[in-house]
């Protein structure tokens, strides 16, 4: 099967089976399509009107237009999943951490302790396990207090059928026994995702300019680029921002057509990119669109993420209280042996 049919095929959502799922920081729908094709029930939070829009008119699943704080009440879940805002902790963004106002790691953790569920997800962005990891080394101190075993790994959408290098930070609290999901063997090339929509000419189709050329140019000999960043058919894309798509920057999403000439990513190329299926329609003006789709997880990587959860709760085994417990504080005969 190729790539287009897979995502157009497998992306779509299936008549619940699984247990209710809210999904915090909702964005566009782009973690709840992959849950939703895995057979769960989910229920978004977002704030953007736009974003709430697309989710309620392509998923099975409401979506509250509400801007969250940690004193919202939350009803009983399974699963909790979501994005909290990335801003504070972005290389694009100032990396104030907690203290900045945008920081949605308070609302996570108050929705966690108030649901209990059997097991909890949140996505963000690698910096996150650097400049500030002494913030996620908290967040993980906190989930752990409330009697969860807590991992995370940093993976890369590529490795999931997704045509785009996009790595993220996935932190999963559970009771014992989830396994991340395996890498796929084959990575999908960009030509794979857009190959019969790049010739075509999209309405309101932007192309650049002499001047914007001359621009682009400058930003890359600034910036050493070995090769120029315009999309190469024959690897997966680089990452889709929300600023490389709206924007036009230096690092914009831009495509060489045969004459010569290039333009900016279109929306459903960049859609495709981020594995949204054919029929996902987004709602709002252009570059509201874009912000949605450059926001999103990759609907494919939640796919598997999702299958991961299903299988978990699926299973049997679970760790009890103080066996989770002993886990997160070894005795010192285990450090010794662990040596």
């Amino acid at each position: 099967m190729n790539y287009i049919n897979e995502i157009n095929h497998h992306l779509i959502p299936k008549e619940p089976s699984n247990p209710l799922v809210l999904d915090l920081f909702a964005g566009c729908g782009g973690l709840a399509l992959g849950f939703e094709a895995q057979g769960f029930e989910t229920l978004g939070f977002e704030m953007n009107s736009d974003c709430c829009a697309t989710y309620k008119n392509n998923l099975k699943g409401d979506c509250i237009n509400i801007k969250l704080i940690p004193d919202y009440e939350f009803p009983k879940a399974n699963i909790v999943i979501g994005g909290p805002p990335c801003q504070p902790f972005s290389v694009g963004g100032s990396q104030k951490g907690i203290e900045d106002s945008r920081d949605g790691f308070p609302v996570f953790l108050s929705a966690i302790k108030q649901a209990q569920p059997d097991i909890w997800m949140f996505e963000n962005v690698r910096g996150l396990m650097y400049k500030n990891k002494w913030y996620l080394d908290e967040i993980i101190q906190k989930l752990e207090g409330m009697n969860y075993i807590v991992e995370y790994q940093l993976l890369n959408a590529v490795n999931y059928h997704v045509p785009q290098n996009r790595e993220r930070i996935i932190v999963v609290g559970h009771r014992g026994n989830f396994k991340f999901p395996q890498k796929r063997e084959v990575k999908i090339t960009a030509g794979e995702a857009v190959s019969d929509l790049i010739n075509e000419v999209p309405e309101n189709a932007k192309y650049l300019t002499a001047s914007m050329d001359a621009y682009v140019k400058k930003y890359e000999i600034a910036s050493k680029c070995i090769n120029p960043r315009d999309l190469h058919l024959n690897r997966p894309s680089r990452t889709i921002t929300c600023r490389n798509l709206a924007g036009a920057t230096g690092d914009m999403h831009r495509i060489l057509l045969p004459d010569g000439r290039r333009r900016r990513m279109a929306i459903r190329e960049a859609a495709r990119i981020q594995s949204f299926p054919d029929w996902y329609k987004f709602v709002g003006g252009d570059t509201s669109v874009f912000n949605q789709i450059g926001n999103a997880v990759a609907p494919m990587f939640a796919f598997h993420l999702a299958k991961s959860v299903r299988e978990y709760l699926n299973s049997t085994e679970r760790f009890t209280n103080n066996q989770i417990s002993e886990r997160r504080n070894p005795s010192q005969l285990e450090l010794m042996i662990n040596d």
